[in-house]
């Protein structure tokens, strides 16, 4: 058994950060002029309503594992640490085949990274948001010195695929990252306090009943919900973070719909964040969407090393929860 390194918490518990990122999408692009050929719709109404001109489908064959075993081994690769560094993954998502064995402890296998703790997280859309928050504090306490952190979905294998109000947006792939603890305590905090919570109460607003069913979503409902009640939990973010929403270099919410992001974006107070919105060729990833769009971000060179960035999850559950980190 591979025993977790101890850290010296005498000396003040460590921050966590972000060391690295990867992402992975599958090959196979949808087109909205496709989908317009199963369903009653067309590619302009489909832009206008989501804001979606494309998003990546998965091979038939092509596991959730599959695909957090790819983000998460280019973060690993990108972290300059070994599997043997790792020492707790974590995967977050809501579309797994089965719920027995665990994706975490597969991935974990796979990616040759020997006896760590290993579970995953179903917080759906907010999944990544909850995740990281999960291995910072996990850090943090000395419970683990490294952690992989993926979001991954397959919302593809739970669409109803004549039904409209679905099939446009969700789409599949995963994004990963890997968690340490900060080296220069001069630095601060890479990655700030979770502020995260649920509406309970609107659990049957977007659900899937059972596993014969396909995922339901009760759009309108959730739109004034998102619209309204979100950006004060970006903003409480900042706040906790000690960051001024004019300081943020950009914004990666949850990728559910452009006019919500843009919504959010508005309300937030923050005209100079770049804002993220990879929906517009990758479709709603769940907890993918997050990890992915930033790591996108990273490899552009959109966003310079060491920018305050706010993430923002939120979606089935329903649950939420955000924090500003550090770019790496």
């Amino acid at each position: 058994m591979k025993g977790v390194p101890m850290l010296n918490l005498a000396d003040g518990a460590p921050s966590a950060r972000i060391i690295a990122l990867g992402g992975y999408q599958p090959t196979r692009v949808v087109t909205n002029d496709e989908i317009a050929t199963k369903v009653d719709t067309n590619d302009e109404w489909i832009r206008s309503r989501v804001g979606i001109e494309s998003r990546r489908i998965a091979a038939p064959d092509e596991t959730v594992a599959d695909m957090a075993v790819a983000a998460g081994g280019k973060a690993l690769a990108a972290s300059g640490l070994s599997a043997a560094d790792i020492d707790l993954v974590i995967v977050a998502t809501c579309t797994t085949e089965a719920s027995i064995p665990n994706t975490a402890a597969q991935v974990s296998d796979r990616l040759g990274i020997s006896a760590p703790g290993a579970y995953d997280l179903n917080a759906a859309c907010a999944g990544f948001c909850y995740a990281l928050a999960s291995a910072s504090d996990a850090v943090r306490a000395g419970t683990a010195r490294n952690v992989l952190v993926v979001g991954a979905e397959k919302l593809s294998q739970w669409i109803d695929w004549t039904d409209r109000s679905t099939c446009i947006i969700f789409a599949d792939g995963a994004g990963a990252a890997v968690v340490g603890p900060v080296t220069d305590p001069a630095a601060g905090p890479g990655i700030g306090p979770v502020v995260w919570g649920s509406a309970g109460e609107m659990a049957d607003k977007i659900y899937i009943k059972d596993r014969n069913s396909f995922i339901f979503q009760e759009g309108q409902t959730v739109f004034r919900w998102a619209t309204t009640a979100l950006h004060p939990v970006a903003k409480l973010a900042c706040e906790r973070a000690g960051i001024d929403p004019a300081e943020l270099a950009a914004f990666i919410p949850h990728q559910a719909n452009l006019r919500i992001i843009e919504a959010i974006a508005r309300k937030i107070g923050a005209p100079q964040a770049l804002v993220a919105k990879d929906i517009v060729t990758s479709g709603n990833t769940s907890s993918a969407s997050i990890p992915l769009a930033l790591s996108k971000m990273l490899e552009r060179g959109e966003i310079p090393s060491g920018a305050p960035v706010l993430l923002l999850g939120f979606g089935g559950g329903i649950v939420y929860g955000g924090q500003v980190i550090t770019v790496p």
